[in-house]
């Protein structure tokens, strides 16, 4: 299906209230098997629209002939620098793609059409967690570069940051405070979310154990 997928029929657009339960089937299929057996974060984009830190002006989908086929959702987030200031940026996920869409470079798409929202509202900075494989292409670096760690000057290899505005991070050292909207996922609660969706088999899979070393791993000098 891949090679048939014309470029010029995905439309990228706002998420609208309509589009909820289509994204959260598409973020289910992406993720399935991918980081866990089965998933959870298709239960993340269900409640985490009504969190405080949600922002609807940069969550946006990709439509190809009517379908969604990819989604990117974004929250606030703050760096912290040692005097104590805090500064307001950006942290996304989940960043969704049909598998039937992977590798065409949907993700990078969506992405920089985020990026180029997120400049029109202000925001300098983005700062996720991730597979350096998915996100340096599109301009991410490691955490290390620009001196934005978490606590205890830990830089773990899952940290990434892009700058919106070249020079927007000074130079100095900033703490990633992240929201608190992951505090919303709870295993009983998404089984019983994702019982609402066709039955799909949960499985091992090795990308699991990639995730599991960039997780427990960390960048030194």
């Amino acid at each position: 299906m891949k090679t048939q997928i014309n470029q010029q029929d995905i439309v990228i657009r706002l998420e609208q209230t309509s589009d909820y339960r289509a994204v959260e089937e598409l973020t289910r299929e992406a993720f399935w098997n991918v980081y866990k057996p089965g998933c959870d974060e298709h239960y993340l984009a269900h409640v985490m629209r009504s969190h405080k830190d949600f922002i609807p002006a940069l969550t946006f989908v990709a439509e190809y002939r009517g379908q969604i086929v990819a989604s990117i959702m974004y929250m606030k987030s703050w760096l912290e620098d040692d005097d104590g200031n805090r500064r307001e940026i950006l942290s996304f996920g989940p960043i969704s793609v049909h598998p039937d869409f992977q590798r065409i470079g949907l993700g990078k798409r969506i992405m920089a059409h985020s990026f180029d929202a997120a400049r029109t509202l202000g925001y300098d900075a983005v700062v996720i967690f991730g597979n350096p494989e998915n996100y340096v292409s599109s301009g991410f670096k490691c955490s290390r570069r620009f001196h934005v760690s978490l606590n205890d000057h830990y830089y773990p290899t899952s940290l990434f940051v892009l700058e919106l505005q070249e020079g927007a991070l000074d130079g100095r050292h900033y703490v990633y405070c992240q929201s608190d909207v992951f505090a919303l996922l709870d295993d009983a609660k998404t089984e019983e979310f994702d019982r609402t969706f066709p039955p799909k088999e949960k499985a091992w899979m090795p990308s699991q154990e990639k995730f599991y070393i960039y997780c427990h791993s960390s960048v030194h000098e």
